[in-house]
């Protein structure tokens, strides 16, 4: 089994150059402003508020970066979980969007220390025109030694024949719920085996 025993949240930093140092592996989390990004990393780390949440979706601008350990069998493994803002904002000028898109892309294609970009997609829309168009834009800019992962949040909101249309449409992705503690250790598993193994469990 594999679990991730420690967590902690180290800074958060405005643009790329505010970042901290690289050298561990990074997983970076990315979706709309209330897809759950925060609540499926602390589901992750079992830390009910190690990511906070915020009142206002689309409110933080902030690049958040945590220390977490994986365990295997006893053996330790080391990374990174970076949780980006969430995008499709409304409440601000397009001249802010525009730099925080700057921002955002700088981070994607530069930050050399990034294995894995977990795209979150709320599983009642699963076909919205700005989640394709992120997925996408993140493929377009993937590394030979970089992943993306697609996981669908909410699951228990649907029913089973409509999660099967999903799966059909996405036979990659992944299925969560943290309200119900669904598929948390199967995403647990799937990260630790794109970051240490290359591959999904």
């Amino acid at each position: 089994m594999i679990r991730i025993t420690e967590a902690a949240f180290v800074t958060s930093a405005p643009s790329l150059r505010e970042c901290m140092p690289e050298g561990c592996m990074e997983v970076v989390f990315l979706g709309r402003s209330n897809v759950g990004k925060s609540s499926l990393i602390n589901a992750l780390t079992n830390r009910k508020n190690l990511a906070k949440k915020s009142s206002t979706p689309g409110k933080t601008r902030l690049i958040n970066f945590f220390e977490v350990v994986f365990d295997k069998e006893g053996e330790k493994f080391h990374a990174r979980f970076v949780d980006l803002p969430g995008f499709g904002y409304a409440k601000v000028s397009k001249s802010e969007q525009a730099a925080w898109q700057k921002n955002l892309t700088e981070f994607i294609t530069m930050r050399a220390s990034i294995r894995l970009f977990v795209v979150l997609v709320d599983a009642r829309h699963p076909d919205l025109e700005i989640d394709k168009q992120v997925s996408l834009h993140i493929q377009s800019h993937l590394r030979p030694d970089q992943q993306m992962l697609t996981v669908f949040t909410k699951s228990d909101k649907l029913k089973q024949n409509e999660l099967a249309l999903i799966r059909k449409s996405y036979p990659n992705s992944m299925f969560v719920s943290v309200l119900k503690q669904r598929g948390i250790a199967k995403a647990t598993e799937a990260i630790f085996h794109y970051l240490f193994e290359g591959t999904q469990a």
